[in-house]
């Protein structure tokens, strides 16, 4: 969750190298051009779509995770880059890339062409707001001969092939863009490039899929997808156990122990939860207060307690799933000291229901930081009836799950995104010189080890500021029916199903 904006959060297009990739239930073959005619597969997602479907927002995750859509690249299960409609790439002078189209079509039958892929990454390039993935970046794209697009960047960009693996630069065919003359507008439906494709939305409820035959990386095993978009998280698991479907996202820890054993699958992942801050108005504004609330927090029993035992007390923005992490993690930078609690100061701490373990937490969260001394009321509404507030800096504090690794699986496009003054993304409000100039150093770092190091340093003058506290780092349950086989467990949450899914 993510801005994707106006986005918050917490995924890929589908492919089936990337089915052998990932952890899936049962046999994943990719299936192939002699698959049987298969049945359909019934899938609840926990999150409806905020903005029909628009790649540019949150809901870009919606149609990756389905299997819909395609990028150019697609990001493989050690966090880099790998083919997807581009077939191979090269770097051409420090601001061009050009990357080489593999023969494919879309799902209206025209074909995935160098000027229709550039065309629909010029879209991305001029959406706004723009997509979090081009955060601070500027993109151009042209046809370079027959098969091949050229991608430019304005300064240079070491990660472009990475960041094109995003969610949000999927391409679609050229009607699906500009609809009803709404340049941000972008209809899926029968446009996209992945091996299932959108044929029906019913607003916020469901959608129905069916198997696109022409996909290039072979047709699929099930014949299509029946969705459904079931905020609670008690339904989902109600409907699993009972058989009204075969796949289930994000289990609500509360309601894993209903399922037997073999129906749930657990999944370290690079989402952490976070409270948030408002370091620019409001009681927060102050970072001795913003110390207070830091010394008032007990994340232990956040991850025994509420997660029970599906969560890593939270360590940084960066949890155990991104594996090199820890061993370059740093003391926090330039923290303020805490003098005294709360002092009685009001404050509004908000969050969401989609993922039902937040408002526990949030619950959890009230009674410390009202033992520490501040006066707190606590708000909770369905998340895409709160995202605009929150981003708007409504809140006072606001407790976030955030994949770190989600917009592009780089992990300094969060600090941009989420931390920077300019950050499209940026929940706490935060403004910080020294935070944007170690951020700044990190995007400017080419070699993927010492991009590493200087993440973590930007990483410390992030949480030096107090104005995010990493509260716990999650494992995501999936429920998977008894019939389902070859779902994908990505511990970057962009793919849930792939050619090789079907029951």
């Amino acid at each position: 969750m993510r801005r994707l904006p106006p986005r918050l959060l917490a995924a890929l297009a589908l492919t089936p190298l990337l089915a052998g990739c990932f952890a899936s239930a049962g046999e994943d073959s990719a299936g192939g051009d002699d698959a049987g005619g298969g049945s359909r597969l019934r899938v609840a997602l926990a999150f409806p779509p905020a903005e029909q479907l628009s790649p540019y927002g949150a809901d870009a995750t919606l149609l990756s995770r389905l299997g819909v859509s395609e990028g150019l690249t697609a990001m493989d299960a050690n966090g880099a880059a790998a083919p997807a409609l581009a077939q191979s790439w090269r770097q051409d002078g420090d601001r061009s890339w050009v990357f080489t189209l593999r023969e494919a079509r879309f799902q209206d039958g025209t074909d995935v062409t160098p000027a229709a892929v550039a065309a629909a990454l010029t879209h991305a390039a001029e959406a706004e707001p723009v997509p979090g993935a081009l955060t601070g970046v500027t993109l151009t794209a042209e046809p370079d001969g027959d098969r091949a697009v050229r991608v430019g960047t304005a300064e240079p960009d070491p990660i472009l092939p990475l960041r094109l693996s995003s969610p949000s630069l999927a391409v679609f065919a050229e009607k699906a863009y500009g609809k009803g003359g709404d340049a941000r507008r972008v209809d899926p439906v029968g446009t996209a490039a992945g091996p299932f494709e959108l044929t029906k939305v019913d607003g916020a409820a469901s959608a129905t899929l069916d198997r696109f035959d022409d996909y290039w990386g072979g047709r699929a095993q099930a014949s299509g997808i029946d969705a459904r978009f079931i905020a609670d998280g008690t339904a989902r698991a109600n409907a699993l156990r009972t058989g009204e479907l075969d796949i289930a996202e994000a289990v609500p820890v509360a309601q894993a122990a209903t399922l037997d054993a073999a129906m749930r699958r657990d999944t370290a992942t690079t989402r952490t939860t976070s409270l948030l801050l408002n370091a620019a108005s409001g009681p927060f504004k102050d970072p001795k207060l913003r110390a207070a609330a830091r010394e008032a927090l007990d994340t232990s029993t956040l991850a025994e307690g509420v997660y029970e035992g599906y969560a890593d007390p939270g360590a940084g923005v960066y949890g155990p799933a991104v594996s090199w992490a820890d061993g370059k993690r740093g003391k926090p930078t330039g923290r303020t000291r805490a003098a005294g609690g709360g002092d009685g100061a009001a404050i509004t701490l908000a969050t969401y229901d989609n993922r039902p373990e937040l408002p526990e937490a949030a619950q959890v969260l009230k009674q410390q930081l009202e033992k520490a001394g501040f006066e707190v009321e606590l708000e909770v509404r369905e998340y895409s009836r709160l995202e605009t507030d929150a981003l708007d800096g409504t809140f006072d504090a606001f407790v976030l799950a955030r994949n770190t690794m989600l917009d592009t699986g780089d992990p300094v496009a969060v600090l941009a995104a989420d931390y920077t003054c300019d950050g499209a993304n940026n929940i706490a409000q935060l403004c910080d010189k020294d935070v944007d100039r170690a951020v700044a150093e990190a995007e400017r770092t080419a070699d993927p080890d010492e991009r590493q190091d200087a993440a973590m340093k930007a990483e410390a003058a992030v949480l030096g500021s107090d104005a995010v506290l990493p509260l716990v780092h999650q494992r995501i349950i999936t429920g998977v029916g008894a019939s389902a086989r070859g779902v994908l467990f990505d511990p970057y949450e962009r793919t849930l199903v792939g050619t090789g899914t079907r029951r």
